[in-house]
């Protein structure tokens, strides 16, 4: 009898709960506010008295308006991605010149020394040894820039100002305001911005927000965006706008890939995710002066070293898979040359090639081995070994890459979707193993993983047809 009244009353709960409507939620903590709001009013403030929260008011007015909220709010993220770009080059510079140029040479020369094997010193120090040496100096300066950076902002205050100005847009899209702290994050590097989504109470809108991150052009991604918009975008305009145009196509990218968050989220609220959107009620915190010590503990040692530390557990195996497919040879051919040949029509199809296809293969790791590979596998391609050695490498200007890249016989269109293809595509493998350390799902799992890379074919062929019809 206990059983069947239970059910009883769950039957009764569930019909009743229908009834109500489904703005239920919101017209009940609408009218807490609004009820909030009135006794606020009948509070007496004595005339000539300062007000404490009048700058606080004064300010969100700006920041939190439909007016001024969504530019400052891009402006902000503009300057902080600049900074961190800008900021970053030198010193991934120092140590990319201190792990490749200063310290590599050495290695090699105390293998040489101590009788090492070729094949054993190519796969520890050219393979091994460089793609951490690659992750290291391209990854580290851009998160030890950007995580302070983004925690200052979530000290102050503003970044709950971001999350109550994306509300809006996310509810519409099916997901939870609070992932735009989330998708936020990402910026800096997807598997922080999974962890992050921790902030979210509700599961299914918290496995949006885990599916959907990847969408975040990352800091392993935007050299990549950078090098390719400088060659080929830049190059459409005089030399004095290049670099404004390559900007502008880059935070362009960038903004695609928050509209990929809202079309994904939608998608998947209203097909596999179906369900409510949750209540978001956000209590906007004062403004505070942030706790330096604190951020810097939080941003360097809780998000930067966490981080890099999983990538390069990653990194190094995919280093030593780059150099083996490079330097392994069956009939005079390589077994990346072998690779690039079978699948190099297939990339042509998506206005890509080979080469690109079978770096994204093999940098699955780390995304900051992409260029690296690419130049690597178009010298192995044009037979240029002299230049590469089946080593991985950068070359010390611009102007050198474009030459050589449009050696391979690259063109603007395969910039173009080289750029889409780096927004959309699998995530790394710190973010993969990040996502299912979250969810506990290899389903799930996948499913993030699969999803983007369709995505990113998609759109490449879409712009590859429309590209012919007009040339």
């Amino acid at each position: 009898m206990k059983n069947k009244d239970t059910q009883d009353l769950l039957d009764l709960a569930s019909e009743l709960r229908w009834e109500v409507g489904e703005n239920f939620h919101d017209t009940l903590v609408e009218g807490i506010y609004t009820d909030a709001a009135q006794i606020a009013q009948k509070t007496e403030i004595k005339i000539g008295e300062p007000n404490p929260y009048s700058f606080e008011r004064k300010l969100d007015r700006v920041l939190t308006s439909k007016k001024y909220g969504f530019p400052i709010m891009i402006l902000i993220l503009s300057i902080i991605l600049w900074l961190t770009i800008q900021g970053a080059n030198y010193p991934s510079g120092l140590l990319a010149s201190f792990f490749l140029e200063f310290l590599h040479p050495i290695l090699k020369t105390g293998a040489f020394q101590l009788g090492l094997p070729w094949w054993l010193d190519g796969f520890l120090i050219d393979g091994v040894y460089l793609a951490l040496g690659w992750v290291i100096s391209v990854m580290l300066p851009p998160m030890a820039i950007f995580f302070p950076m983004f925690t200052l902002l979530e000290d102050f205050g503003y970044l709950p100002r971001v999350a109550f100005n994306l509300d809006s847009l996310f509810k519409k899209s099916g997901a939870h305001g609070k992932q735009a702290l989330t998708m936020s994050m990402g910026w800096g590097c997807n598997a922080a911005g999974v962890v992050a989504t921790r902030i979210i109470d509700s599961p299914r809108e918290r496995l949006i927000a885990i599916i959907t991150n990847n969408f975040s052009l990352c800091n392993g991604r935007w050299p990549t965006q950078i090098l390719i918009a400088t060659i080929f975008i830049g190059a459409l305009v005089p030399d004095g706008f290049s670099s404004i145009v390559a900007s502008i196509a880059v935070i362009g990218i960038a903004l695609l890939g928050v509209g990929f968050t809202f079309l994904s989220s939608w998608i998947l609220s209203k097909t596999l995710l179906k369900g409510e959107v949750s209540t978001f009620a956000l209590e906007l915190p004062p403004y505070r002066p942030p706790n330096l010590w604190t951020t810097l503990y939080t941003s360097l040692i809780d998000r930067t070293l966490i981080v890099l530390w999983r990538a390069m557990v990653f990194a190094g195996p995919a280093g030593a898979i780059i150099w083996l497919i490079s330097n392994i040879y069956v009939s005079d051919l390589s077994l990346a040359n072998i690779t690039i040949d079978w699948i190099d029509d297939f990339g042509l199809f998506f206005g890509l090639n080979g080469v690109i296809l079978l770096a994204y293969v093999v940098a699955i790791p780390a995304n900051e081995i992409v260029i690296p590979t690419i130049l690597m596998l178009t010298v192995a391609r044009l037979n240029l070994m002299g230049a590469g050695d089946g080593v991985m490498f950068e070359l010390e200007s611009t102007t050198e890459t474009a030459t050589l890249l449009h050696a391979g016989g690259w063109t603007l269109l395969t910039g173009i979707n080289l750029m889409f293809f780096s927004l959309l595509h699998n995530p790394c493998s710190t973010t993969i193993y990040t996502i299912y350390q979250e969810t506990k799902s290899w389903k799930w799992t996948t499913f993030a993983s699969i999803m983007p890379v369709i995505l990113g074919f998609l759109v490449t062929f879409l712009v590859t047809q429309i590209w012919q019809l007009f040339h």
